[in-house]
């Protein structure tokens, strides 16, 4: 019997960051597919599974020439549409000799991949990071491959109740963990929303927020399916008006995350944070990313011994708190779309966005 897919293959993934894909092969594992991706002559991105039609050897293994990829073993060449286009020692081409090539696009600083049907691979259907390059926004990022399940970190995410446990060195305080939230959702998104009023700033907010007094904290999450989440933070000065939408005595930062399973058990997590205030000061741009890293790390760590424990206890059943409402809907709609791809009615309720 076939196991359930954990992730939908129509959708669009995170390969890269944009800076990532060169004149040069860079090969990932995308929803357990080898790809390889580089760019054209034009600067266009292209990405084409990572075996050579001959005898599967990977094409990454190989090297650009002009925009054909040569494989390293015995020298075939591709075109940026996986046909191939020259066999050596031969002047006739096996017509069936091609590699899938996979459609890309390229927004908000990513390299987007659609590993399932190409006929469905619609552009609108990239998800929102637009701040990651807003102009009235600065922001700068990372990767982390990490050893997991990429539905754990989505949970990870969508529960910033942790914070107070893991990061209480920086971000987190009792009062994330004891604040009440409200949890929502529609067809394609979940949200929590979470106010924290009056209160003290933990380290991480004290010095961006940079002036004493209490302040009202904010976390408003947006996950969309599959894997993105979108995460508004922030402090204002307590009682100015930032719940009912004035942020001017404050400072805004949004989490930027779209995690892209690689494997069943391993995945990319593509990460950056953005704020709306010192644009140009680079110092604070790279201290930031920095400080977010070493915050990740610890998330890390967590996640890789959770799978690690998962693996060792195949048979546990995991039992749900009121903290967990944001991943259980967040599960319910990666499932919903696997569902759809799968043929099978969900009856899951859709509330209006």
């Amino acid at each position: 019997m076939t196991a359930r897919p954990t992730f939908p293959m129509n959708a669009w993934y995170a390969a890269a960051y944009d800076v990532e894909v060169k004149r040069t092969l860079l090969a990932r594992t995308i929803c357990n597919k080898p790809v390889v991706l580089y760019r054209k002559a034009d600067g266009k991105a292209v990405a084409l599974a990572d075996a050579c039609w001959h005898r599967l050897v990977p094409l990454s293994l190989g090297r650009l020439e002009g925009d054909n990829v040569i494989c390293g073993y015995h020298g075939l060449e591709f075109d940026d549409t996986g046909r191939c286009v020259y066999m050596p020692s031969q002047h006739t081409i096996n017509p069936s000799a091609c590699v899938k090539s996979y459609p890309v696009a390229e927004k908000h600083r990513f390299i987007w991949i659609w590993p399932g049907d190409p006929a469905l691979a619609d552009p609108a259907l990239i998800p929102d990071l637009h701040w990651n390059d807003d102009p009235d926004w600065a922001a700068d990022g990372k990767l982390i491959e990490v050893k997991c399940d990429y539905r754990l970190v989505v949970d990870n995410l969508m529960d910033l109740t942790h914070e107070t446990f893991v990061h209480g060195s920086s971000i987190g305080d009792r009062a994330v963990a004891e604040s009440p939230f409200e949890a929502t959702h529609s067809d394609r998104f979940a949200y929590i929303t979470r106010w924290m009023e009056g209160i003290h700033p933990p380290p991480f907010w004290a010095k961006q927020y940079g002036r004493s007094g209490p302040v009202d904290r904010w976390q408003i999450i947006r996950f969309e399916a599959p894997c993105t989440v979108a995460i508004d933070v922030g402090v204002a000065e307590a009682g100015t008006g930032a719940k009912e939408g004035n942020r001017s005595k404050g400072v805004n930062g949004y989490v930027l995350n779209t995690i892209t399973p690689s494997t069943d058990k391993t995945c990319l997590y593509f990460w950056a944070f953005a704020r709306n205030y010192d644009l140009k000061n680079q110092a604070r741009t790279h201290e930031l990313r920095e400080g977010v890293a070493g915050v990740f790390r610890e998330d890390e760590v967590v996640l890789e011994a959770q799978q690690r424990a998962i693996d060792a206890n195949p048979d546990h059943r995991f039992y749900n708190l009121n903290i967990d409402a944001g991943s259980m809907w967040a599960r319910k709609l990666i499932d919903r779309m696997i569902d759809e791809e799968l043929g099978i009615g969900t009856g899951l309720p859709v509330a209006a966005e």
